[in-house]
């Protein structure tokens, strides 16, 4: 059976609704909080993505440790905390990849001539490294390391072979042009920087509706291990690409926009997956359970991506496009603030965890 994100005892103890308490707030920090809509996009964005796998290993193969070693009240923000200095760490890294070390070209959404700023060269990297952690963690059940391997070893294994693979994407993928002067660095490849944006968040799309919403229906019911890691891998990765090629194919849909709108079905997946998760999981036969949770994350998809755009619609762009800041808001805002809500902090103070023995 696909393992569900777990989240610990009494996480779910608690009504969705009383969360949104927090989530909402952080979700307007991370989408605003570093001096405006635009700036927020240049500086947060990156940093968000690149701390998201650290916080897929501390929530879903660490169980919370290290928080876990603390009282619950103080559990999920010493764990934050953790993801934050991750975070930074893995951009700086990132920013090497991608050009040159600059801490300006990391803070700073106006560095000027002479600087790498993050944004937008290395999210294609980001986001690579974090659909690569969630497809090991959630489609490829954690195998060949769960249960093979220590938790805390297994975790780190987890994180560094997703950064592997992120860095083979981008590497043979990813086409950019940097600009002169920048310290960035240009590479030729066959896929641009805004369409594997793109199919990487209808990846992330696709395996928070199956393997969160969904508890990895149908490819669960398979009992056979491999069949259910093929299954899996081929559903998501083939129909996330699949979904890009009829949307900016026949459809004609721009990348941002796509990202856009896929983003906005991650947050709604998020949302009714795991901070409504009660809601929406209990009814008794588990087919009208996925169409009520499937009806849910559609209706919710649709109300943030267009009130998120009519918000994006009234503030003034200097480089930015709207949708870019849509997509941002809905992923790494909304999205990032549920799971440190219910995977880190555990729903407190709403629903507080009794603290579990740390991972060994």
């Amino acid at each position: 059976m696909t393992p569900a994100p777990t989240v610990g005892p009494g996480a779910r103890s608690a009504p969705g609704p009383a969360g949104l308490l927090l989530v909402v707030p952080v979700a307007v920090l991370l989408a605003i909080g570093a001096g405006g809509a635009e700036s927020s996009v240049v500086v947060l964005a990156p940093l968000v993505t690149f701390g998201l796998p650290p916080l897929a290993m501390i929530a879903f193969w660490w169980e919370d440790w290290p928080g876990t070693r603390l009282r619950p009240s103080w559990s999920g923000w010493f764990d934050t905390a953790v993801i934050v200095v991750a975070a930074i760490v893995l951009t700086a890294l990132g920013q090497v990849v991608v050009g040159e070390s600059d801490l300006r070209g990391i803070f700073d959404p106006t560095p000027g001539p002479g600087h790498s700023p993050t944004f937008p060269a290395a999210m294609p990297l980001a986001g690579a490294a974090f659909v690569a952690m969630l497809q090991v963690t959630l489609v490829s059940e954690g195998w060949p390391l769960r249960g093979h391997m220590a938790p805390l070893a297994a975790g780190a294994v987890a994180l560094l072979a997703a950064w592997a693979i992120a860095l083979a994407v981008y590497l043979v993928l990813v086409d950019f042009r940097a600009p002169p002067g920048s310290g960035l660095t240009s590479r030729s490849g066959s896929v641009p920087g805004a369409e594997l944006g793109a199919v990487l968040v209808l990846i992330g799309a696709w395996q928070v509706w199956l393997f969160v919403a969904w508890r990895g229906w149908p490819v669960a019911a398979l009992r056979a291990q491999w069949a259910r890691l093929v299954a899996g891998n081929v559903l998501v990765l083939g129909g996330a690409v699949l979904t890009f090629l009829v949307a900016h194919g026949p459809a004609g849909v721009l990348p941002a926009r796509i990202a856009a709108v896929a983003g906005a079905f991650v947050a709604a997946g998020l949302l009714v997956g795991m901070l409504f998760e009660p809601a929406v999981s209990c009814p008794p036969a588990p087919a009208r359970a996925r169409a009520v949770s499937l009806a849910a994350i559609a209706v919710l998809a649709t109300a943030l991506f267009a009130g998120l755009t009519l918000i994006a619609d009234g503030v003034r762009w200097r480089h930015l496009a709207p949708d870019e800041w849509v997509s941002h808001a809905a992923l790494n805002a909304v999205g990032t603030a549920v799971i440190l809500h219910v995977a880190i902090g555990r729903r407190w103070p709403f629903g507080a965890a009794a603290v579990e023995t740390p991972a060994e």
